[in-house]
């Protein structure tokens, strides 16, 4: 869990960004969208919440249940301030290598939709990059390896091979998409920089 401490943040923004909701749901949501499942505890979820709440990144609101005595201790429910979308819009410009890696991915794609096109691409082209990389790792060591693997050991190496090309195929795929709907007329682009002249000497 400790690798994945770091897109925690953005993915507990990205959904209280969507609506406020308590601990409970918030972990249910979070383990539903990312495929975290039983991974995600609330040991890692709520130190993540204090450290939001201290940073202003984060509110709390003590909505009393209906029906429920009103001695007992109100639920509490998280809510996005203007810090935190702040922050948000700040975690989703990040298109660098960490966003390349295999949980950080699933975040980052996740909330595409709020992400900048050319943030996007460079993403996508990262991670296609790094898979590649991969596979061509993956298939050194199995043409190195396979004369002396066990029938089962080889198809699972073979499965991971395939797994990998899928994904890449799958990356190419929306990547062409991407370069399609940016050439779009009317689209707008970044202005482009004017060339630097030297200055003259006399």
């Amino acid at each position: 869990m400790a690798r994945r401490s770091g897109v925690l943040e953005l993915a507990v923004l990205g959904l209280l960004h969507e609506a406020p909701m308590h601990g409970y749901e918030l972990r249910k949501r979070l383990n539903a969208r990312f495929g975290w499942g039983r991974a995600l505890s609330y040991g890692s979820l709520y130190p993540c919440l204090k450290a939001m709440l201290a940073r202003g990144w984060v509110g709390e609101d003590a909505v009393p249940e209906a029906g429920v005595p009103a001695v007992r201790r109100a639920k509490i429910v998280y809510r996005l301030t203007a810090s935190g979308e702040e922050r948000f819009t700040e975690l989703l410009a990040e298109g660098g290598p960490s966003a390349w890696e295999d949980d950080n991915f699933g975040v980052h794609f996740a909330f595409f939709a709020r992400t900048d096109a050319a943030v996007r691409l460079r993403i996508l082209e990262g991670r296609r990059r790094r898979l590649e990389e991969r596979l061509d790792r993956t298939r050194a060591q199995l043409h190195r390896t396979q004369e002396r693997l066990d029938t089962y050991s080889l198809e699972l190496q073979r499965h991971g091979v395939e797994s990998v090309e899928r994904e890449v195929h799958w990356l190419s795929d929306l990547i062409a998409s991407e370069r399609v709907a940016d050439a779009r007329p009317g689209r707008e682009r970044p202005a482009e920089p004017e060339p630097t002249r030297d200055t003259e000497r006399p």
